[in-house]
């Protein structure tokens, strides 16, 4: 396991700054129907191992400043977080943002159906399937569109390639 240099560090800093001012700038980005579109960048950890700590403190961040739930401040980290892992770990970039999608749509469609129902009662399960559904139908056009176009053409930028590890590029 490679360690993250101070390079690494700071580049995961710019990560989490772009990550929280979109969030926080444009609408749609909390609620149950959502298009996040920072979570396109979610993608990142695929080429980038050094974006996965931006990302987790970047969608924390955001989820402070932004929404009024302590659930979506520890939840919504922790499906991100899940989701970098895991990216990081599929085997080609079109399956880089399933991850995403199918973490925010299991874990912040169950925050948001417990936030609404008041817990477990009669009414979570219903909540739970039509939050799950418009949060991971959000994700899946975010990822599925931006980040795709983002691992489609960060590489072939020069001063990007140039940070993408040689076995990750043997990959494209």
């Amino acid at each position: 396991m490679r360690k993250f240099s101070t390079k690494d560090l700071a580049y995961g800093a710019v990560v989490a700054a772009v990550y929280t001012v979109l969030t926080l700038a444009l609408p749609f980005q909390y609620g149950e129907v959502q298009y996040r579109v920072a979570e396109a960048m979610t993608v990142l950890p695929f080429l980038f191992p050094w974006a996965a700590p931006g990302l987790i403190v970047g969608c924390f961040l955001a989820n402070l400043l932004g929404s009024p739930y302590v659930l979506d401040w520890v939840f919504g980290t922790l499906a991100t977080a899940l989701a970098c892992f895991l990216t990081a770990h599929c085997p080609n970039r079109w399956l880089a943002p399933l991850p995403p999608v199918l973490c925010n749509a299991v874990i912040v469609g169950g925050e948001i159906a417990w936030s609404l129902a008041g817990g477990f009662g009669g009414s979570f399960w219903p909540l739970y399937a039509a939050n799950a559904l418009s949060v991971g139908f959000g994700e899946l056009v975010v990822c599925y569109i931006l980040g795709l176009a983002l691992l489609a053409l960060l590489p072939k930028v020069k001063v990007f390639r140039a940070l993408i590890p040689e076995k990750r590029l043997a990959a494209l």
